[in-house]
C-alpha cells in the first residue's frame, strides 16, 4: 500500500472542495476542508443532518489550534499535553473557519488526533495527522453515519449509501487502530473554566 499516494489523492479531493471517507484516531470520519462552507455543506447533506449543529475539526498540532481560534487557554495546553485518549476541546473565539463549522456561541469543538504509533499505512489517529498536516487546515470530522443512527464502529459497518456519497474512500487498512469510540468533550470558557461535555 502506497500510503503518501493515498494521502495525495485524498488531499487533492479536499483542496478541490470534495468530501472524504477516512479513519480517525475514534471513528471512521467524513470530513472536508473545515474553512470551505460549500463542502461543509456536503457533508451535513450526506448525513442529512441539521446545518444548525456544529461540527468537530481535526488540528495537526496546537500551532495549528492557535491560528483558528483567538486564544488558547493555558489549561488546554496542559489538557492536550497530558492527553492519553481521544479528547475534543471547545474552545471560545473560533476564527477563519467555515462559518458553518462554528456553534452559535462562536466555539469550535477542535481534537488533534492521538497516533498510537508513526504509522499511518495502518494508525488511524496517525493517518489523518498526517492527512491534516499535508492539508495545511483543519479538516472536519463527523461520524460516518447518517444523522440519527447509531455511529459504525468499523469500516464495515459504515452504510452503503455513505460510501456511495463522499468523493473519495481511504482504503480500510489504513484505520485498522482506530479506537471505536467517540472522543471526550471539555469545554473552557473564556477564563479557562473547565466543563466535561461527554466523558
Amino acid at each position: 500500500m502506497d500510503i503518501r499516494k493515498i494521502i495525495d489523492e485524498a488531499v487533492a479531493v479536499l483542496r478541490d472542495g470534495g468530501v472524504i471517507l477516512y479513519p480517525t484516531d475514534t471513528v471512521w470520519g467524513i470530513g472536508c476542508d473545515a474553512c470551505n462552507e460549500k463542502a461543509v455543506e456536503k457533508v451535513f447533506a450526506i448525513k442529512h443532518r441539521a446545518g444548525a449543529k456544529s461540527l468537530i475539526v481535526l488540528a495537526s498540532d496546537l500551532d495549528m489550534v492557535a491560528k483558528y481560534v483567538r486564544e488558547i487557554p493555558s489549561v488546554a495546553i496542559d489538557l492536550v499535553e497530558v492527553n492519553d485518549a481521544p479528547m475534543t476541546i471547545i474552545y471560545p473565539g473560533a476564527q477563519y473557519l467555515a462559518p458553518n463549522v462554528v456553534a452559535e456561541d462562536g466555539s469550535v469543538g477542535i481534537r488533534i488526533p492521538l497516533a498510537l504509533s508513526d504509522a499511518p499505512e495502518s494508525d488511524g489517529g496517525a493517518f489523518c495527522r498526517e492527512l491534516v498536516r499535508r492539508l495545511r487546515k483543519p479538516l472536519v470530522s463527523t461520524s460516518a453515519n447518517v444523522s440519527g443512527n447509531p455511529s459504525p464502529l468499523s469500516f464495515d459497518e459504515i452504510p452503503q449509501e455513505i460510501l456511495s456519497a463522499v468523493d473519495y474512500v481511504v482504503p480500510k487498512a489504513c484505520g485498522r487502530n482506530a479506537t471505536g469510540r467517540a472522543s471526550q468533550i471539555i469545554k473552557l470558557g473564556l477564563k479557562g473554566e473547565v466543563e466535561v461535555i461527554r466523558p
